[in-house]
């Protein structure tokens, strides 16, 4: 299976786990960091057993290992954003915006890796900013329009979630992808744990486990699973492709994310919280279309 195939495939299952974690939000989460706290706990489990599981390779050393981690680091960060944003905001409006990555991953690999950026990537770059800008703005009914101001902190997320990626292709020269995915998962989850781990939250999740929850399956499914998959299939991705192109690639995340949206609220109109007109449909698919294009002429 080609690394593009890989990298595709890899959205399409991080979507859904984006379209999971919406949904605990919407239909049973209280506190904002009730669920990062969740995927925090899950994502150091799972990176600990990651680890276990791969054992320490005789390639492994203190720099490849302190870079794993903190490509970790920098994807919890990115990720505790996201979330943060995903609280107040709907999953199709959200998850394009962070999709811009690949315009930090392609000046990063530039810088970093010695990738070359060809005049039509960097228009695809340009591509996948406006989109971005315009799947942020909101329409007052007055017919001001205005910026989103969740933009900017998506955009943060964004740098954080390429500069990830970037680094974590330093290191899988070197260290096997189990390895690598148990560590950064583990430096993943201390961040989340670091920003989210309150009484409130910790409450609200003790609650979960009393009442034993349908968000319990949600999460566990979702992160020791679902999220686990498709992390490990764009690592796979990332190990044999480009950096600049996978992390690129990873950007139809936003067409699967408004494609499972949709036809979830089609459905189920009301369960995740999602809005459904013939203006937010065309805004979307409109702006979503633009950052696709964008990613593909990057990928080229």
């Amino acid at each position: 299976m080609s690394w593009i195939t890989l990298a595709l495939l890899g959205a399409a299952i991080i979507s859904i786990a984006n379209i999971s974690d919406k949904t605990v939000i919407h239909r049973y989460a209280k506190h904002p960091l009730t669920i990062p706290l969740m995927i925090g706990m899950a994502g150091t489990i799972s990176g600990v057993i990651s680890f276990m599981v791969a054992g320490i390779p005789l390639t492994a050393t203190i720099e490849t290992n302190t870079v794993a981690l903190i490509s970790g680091g920098f994807w919890g960060l990115s990720g505790v954003i996201m979330i943060r944003v995903l609280f107040n905001q709907e999953v199709s409006r959200t998850i394009p915006v962070t999709q811009s990555s690949p315009i930090f991953a392609a000046l990063l690999s530039m810088t970093f890796l010695g990738e070359d950026i060809s005049n039509l990537q960097w228009a695809g770059i340009i591509l996948t900013v406006v989109g971005s800008v315009l799947i942020s703005l909101q329409f007052r009914d007055i017919g001001t329009i205005f910026l989103d101001k969740s933009f900017y902190f998506l955009m943060f997320s964004a740098l954080a979630f390429g500069a990830s990626n970037v680094v974590g292709k330093y290191v899988l020269d070197d260290l096997p992808i189990l390895y690598t995915h148990g560590l950064r998962m583990m430096g993943f989850g201390a961040v989340f744990l670091v920003f989210t781990l309150r009484a409130v939250p910790l409450n609200e999740v003790k609650r979960f486990f009393a009442n034993r929850s349908p968000a319990l399956v949600f999460v566990g499914v979702n992160e020791f699973i679902t999220a686990n998959v498709g992390l490990l299939i764009l690592l796979r991705a990332l190990a044999e492709g480009p950096a600049s192109l996978v992390i690129a690639l990873m950007g139809t995340r936003s067409l699967f994310v408004i494609l499972y949206s949709t036809v979830i609220t089609l459905l189920w109109r009301g369960s995740i919280g999602e809005q459904l007109s013939p203006r937010t449909i065309l805004v979307k698919t409109f702006s979503a279309a633009l950052i696709v294009i964008g990613i593909a002429a990057i990928a080229i």
